[in-house]
């Protein structure tokens, strides 16, 4: 990043912000650590009586889909260690959104304990806080986004973010759906297709504003994406078997997609650079 980006001059404020990511995210990487199974931990799958696994629900995608997490984890550690650089003190971007990516680690992290020690009400609750701060924390990367910041920046905030938005939005999703499975009654197994579909339905409306509003930022579409193709891979293939809703979740994934794909395309035709990730 050059001086362009810089505020002012470093701070005090800015060495507490360092600090504060770099020991949320690691407060974040200890308890998926725990979240694994090991360190005495369950396993997710396997925690609050299997209600978040892979078959539990209708909207549970399955368990392939999860390797997005080491993807999301693997850049927020990165953006750890690069905003604790001495050229991304004072850096405006940083001073914009540290702090709150900061609390996405936390809650990100504070979700997987809920999970081990917690209840399934209380997880939905958490996630739906998360779901909400990384919404927040998406918006602003694309309002304060220019040309110049680099590449580095385009990487770790806006598409990682952007990563981390969209599979949580998903995450969301399957974990309401798991609590509803939880306390519905034995009639919803007979509406399951209908409801499915509508949920995947708003799925698809709210990737395509998203993709919209933000010129065509491809991440958050690429994470829904994912997680709704393997929606759609563990209705045909696995249990609970649904094929309405795995038919229609792959139609979606493939759309959600297109959207932002389409929305370049279009830009560049008409000499419009593209969005960013």
């Amino acid at each position: 990043m050059t001086n362009a980006s810089s505020t002012g001059s470093p701070d005090g404020r800015d060495i507490v912000r360092q600090v504060a990511v770099i020991s949320s995210v690691v407060f974040m990487v200890i308890a998926a650590f725990i979240g694994s199974g090991a360190a005495g931990g369950t396993p997710i799958q396997e925690a609050l009586g299997g209600a978040l696994d892979s078959d539990a629900s209708y909207l549970a995608p399955a368990r392939p889909a999860f390797t997005i997490w080491s993807v999301i984890y693997g850049g927020l550690i990165l953006y750890a260690i690069w905003q604790a650089l001495p050229v991304q003190r004072a850096a405006r971007r940083q001073r914009l959104l540290g702090w709150w990516i900061a609390l996405t680690a936390v809650l990100n992290g504070g979700w997987i304990l809920v999970v081990q020690f917690g209840t399934l009400l209380l997880s939905v609750v958490t996630i739906i806080l998360l779901l909400a701060v990384l919404a927040f924390v998406w918006r602003r990367t694309v309002l304060t986004r220019e040309p110049g910041d680099g590449v580095l920046d385009s990487v770790l905030i806006d598409g990682v973010t952007g990563l981390h938005f969209g599979w949580v939005t998903i995450a969301t999703v399957a974990n309401i759906t798991a609590q509803l499975t939880q306390v519905a009654d034995d009639g919803w197994a007979d509406a399951a297709g209908f409801w499915g579909v509508v949920v995947l339905l708003v799925a698809l409306a709210i990737g395509t504003a998203i993709s919209v509003w933000s010129k065509g930022r491809i991440t958050p579409a690429l994470a829904i994406a994912w997680g709704v193709l393997w929606i759609g891979v563990g209705r045909i293939a696995d249990e609970p078997r649904q094929t309405a809703i795995g038919v229609t979740a792959i139609l979606v994934a493939v759309l959600l997609v297109a959207v932002p794909v389409a929305i370049t395309v279009a830009r560049r035709a008409r000499g419009v650079a593209p969005a960013r990730l």
